[in-house]
């Protein structure tokens, strides 16, 4: 069953994205029955990332997606990269909490490699897709100096690779010219990217060494090898069925009832984003004059940055209800002025969102359905680079190098109380918690 609503159809969304891709010529639609080695479902970085890593191993891979690639979290998110698997990167303590100590050191590295994956591709395949890098984690009060001080002292404990400094009061204005933030922390590893150039790139790189991908092809059924008489897997769609021994499903907060076991334990929730007209040279200078991308340290924060073409994309409204705003553009607003007040005469070219995945631990979810079936879901809004780690470790696993995949497969990943039901009013009712604490400065 598709979502409906104002904001999700069968056609990308009118954003920015949608507006200045380099490549929408799309891909065709499954027509009748097919044999591969792998198919994968979902259409997101999740899906293309796992077929373009097993496309480079030689698999014969087929990708499956209900509406087009693309169409959601990945081609509709903030653009911004972030690197770390399942916790920051400045906590490692909590990775070896969580995976042991050899776990939680392979983890950390993975925190990195995620963000590797994409530079190398972006340069392999040559895909344009506006990619820079520099980010600014901004602190609001002084409790969150303190634990970005924290989280530097962790990086450099850890040599992380790139350059990270401390940003004092006095300097915020050389970052983010906004008298809202009282410091930060700058991430030279970090970034900025199209993402619907960026994943559009990626298909069309799995497509050239082989790799099939289909649009408008609802899945209804996932047999899986261990109950098919031939020990095969099926993908049963609405416009054909494919055979591969093995499967992947992907989708994020976008699969609804396909999979009983990952409907209670990922929830969709709801993120928006505005983009301006073109600043002038003048208001890009009063604005983020060395543009890098923004998010600051609250529950329910703001992100933001600068498109190629100096829009403003600014971000935030954490939506967990599962209903849509009627109008972004008059939530959102308030929230921009709050951080940059001298754009209050500037027009809103484009406004959307849609549905991220999140899982009750707040750790990518990655493993099995049984033998032949894999999944990797809820990224908890900061998808663009760990999903394609999850790829990579599943390409990994079938390919038969398992190790690094066995480490995150091997976390349980809680259903939500009360299930799929009640799982979207009490998780609202826990981010209300939050959310005041924001308010009142806890």
């Amino acid at each position: 069953m598709r979502f409906n609503d104002h904001i999700h159809n069968n056609a990308y969304p009118a954003s920015y994205y949608t507006a200045t891709c380099n490549d929408l010529d799309g891909f065709s639609r499954l027509s009748g029955d097919e044999r591969v080695d792998v198919c994968i479902i979902g259409g997101g970085f999740s899906g293309i990332a796992t077929a373009l890593h097993l496309s480079e191993r030689g698999f014969k891979v087929a990708v499956v997606e209900q509406n087009l690639v693309g169409w959601g979290a990945s081609g509709r998110n903030g653009g911004q990269i972030i690197g770390g698997y399942g916790h920051a990167l400045s906590d490692h303590k909590k990775m070896v909490k969580t995976f042991g100590q050899a776990g939680g050191d392979s983890v950390w590295d993975m925190g990195v490699e995620c963000v590797d994956i994409i530079t190398q591709w972006v340069e392999k395949y040559n895909i344009e897709c506006d990619l820079r890098f520099g980010y600014f984690d901004a602190a609001i009060k002084q409790s969150d100096m303190v634990n970005l001080t924290k989280a530097a002292e962790a990086l450099a404990a850890k040599n992380y690779p790139h350059e990270c400094k401390i940003v004092p009061a006095s300097e915020v204005q050389d970052y983010v010219a906004s008298a809202r933030y009282v410091g930060g922390l700058t991430n030279e590893g970090w970034g900025q990217v199209h993402v619907l150039n960026l994943l559009l790139g990626e298909a069309r790189a799995a497509e050239n060494l082989g790799a099939r991908i289909y649009e408008n092809a609802e899945v209804i059924d996932i047999v899986h090898g261990d109950k098919s008489p031939d020990g095969k897997s099926k993908v049963v769609t609405d416009c054909g069925t494919i055979t591969s021994d093995y499967v992947v499903v992907t989708g994020n907060g976008y699969l609804r009832d396909l999979v009983p076991h990952l409907a209670s334990r990922v929830l969709p929730a709801g993120s928006y984003i505005i983009a301006t007209e073109p600043l002038t040279e003048a208001q890009v200078a009063a604005t983020l004059p060395q543009d890098y991308a923004v998010c600051d340290q609250r529950w329910a924060l703001d992100y933001f940055r600068l498109s190629k073409d100096n829009r403003l994309l600014f971000g935030g409204l954490a939506n967990y209800s599962g209903r849509h705003p009627r109008n972004i553009s008059s939530t959102l607003v308030p929230k921009m002025l709050r951080v940059f007040p001298h754009l209050k005469d500037i027009k809103i070219d484009f406004e959307w969102g849609g549905f991220m995945g999140i899982g009750l631990n707040r750790i990518p979810q990655v493993g099995r359905l049984s033998d032949t079936v894999y999944f990797a879901t809820a990224y908890g809004g900061h998808g663009v680079a760990p999903t394609h780690m999850s790829a990579k470790l599943i390409a990994e696993a079938i390919a038969g190098q398992a190790e690094r995949y066995d480490i995150l497969a091997a976390i349980k990943h809680p259903a939500f109380p009360g299930g799929k039901h009640l799982m979207q009013p009490a998780y609202t009712i826990g981010m209300l918690y939050y959310k005041m604490r924001d308010i009142i400065g806890w």
